[in-house]
């Protein structure tokens, strides 16, 4: 039995992942849930202090299961804590320095966006809408839920401060993504985890929020063997 810890993006609800818990707990497997700071001066410390206290005293099958965004804290948890497996899923992977300011200008997210938009047949110019980038392979009643909730969102301190690992951590990572994915496509993730991991990306059926929109398949990938 895996205890996962589940840590959301920019959303920072432990919601997000409510369709996927039932999942991994039928499986046989604990989870932690918790939402992130909502406090706007909350920087990466004070996110990284959250997930360390949602894992509390557990030691000892410990898998990290980063969202997005998450990608930036996770990683720094496995300084704190001993994680077995770090699990990325349609994340952002950071570098050393790198702020998740800055994070979307070195990478060229916005032009892998825009093609991945002509090629949904939307124009290269399309502007970013939540219901299309996000939630357009999610089920309906999920979608008007999760839009109906109030949610502060990442902080400005988390968005500007470097990234202050100089290596990715000493943690056996995969990383997973959604074919549909719409906001970080799928051949954009592959080239950036590479580049940056040098490890293969798993694919799986969904787009960004896959945990909302395909949470038995996610489950699935998430319990499964390790590609190696």
């Amino acid at each position: 039995m895996a205890t996962y810890v589940l840590v959301p993006g920019a959303d920072g609800r432990a919601w997000y992942w409510h369709r996927l818990v039932p999942q991994l707990r039928a499986r046989g497997h604990e989870v932690v849930t918790f939402d992130l700071p909502q406090d706007d001066s909350a920087g990466l410390a004070e996110y990284v202090d959250a997930v360390v206290q949602a894992i509390g005293e557990r030691r000892g099958g410990l898998v990290l299961v980063a969202q997005s965004l998450a990608g930036f804290t996770a990683p720094l948890v496995c300084e704190r804590v001993p994680i077995d497996e770090l699990i990325m899923v349609n994340a952002m992977v950071p570098t050393y320095g790198e702020s998740a300011a800055q994070w979307w200008g070195n990478t060229g997210q916005g032009a892998a966006r825009s093609a991945q938009a002509v090629r949904d047949g939307r124009g290269p110019d399309a502007e970013f809408d939540v219901r299309v980038d996000f939630f357009h392979d999610v089920p309906a009643e999920v979608t008007e839920e999760a839009l109906a909730a109030e949610v502060g969102g990442p902080s400005e301190a988390l968005f500007a401060q470097p990234w202050p690992l100089r290596k990715w951590p000493d943690v056996p990572t995969r990383f997973l993504q959604g074919r549909e994915d719409r906001f970080l496509p799928l051949e954009f993730q592959r080239r950036i985890v590479a580049e940056r991991l040098g490890i293969p990306v798993e694919e799986l059926p969904g787009g960004h929020l896959v945990a909302l929109s395909r949470p038995a398949e996610l489950a699935e990938l998430i319990c499964g063997p390790r590609v190696s």
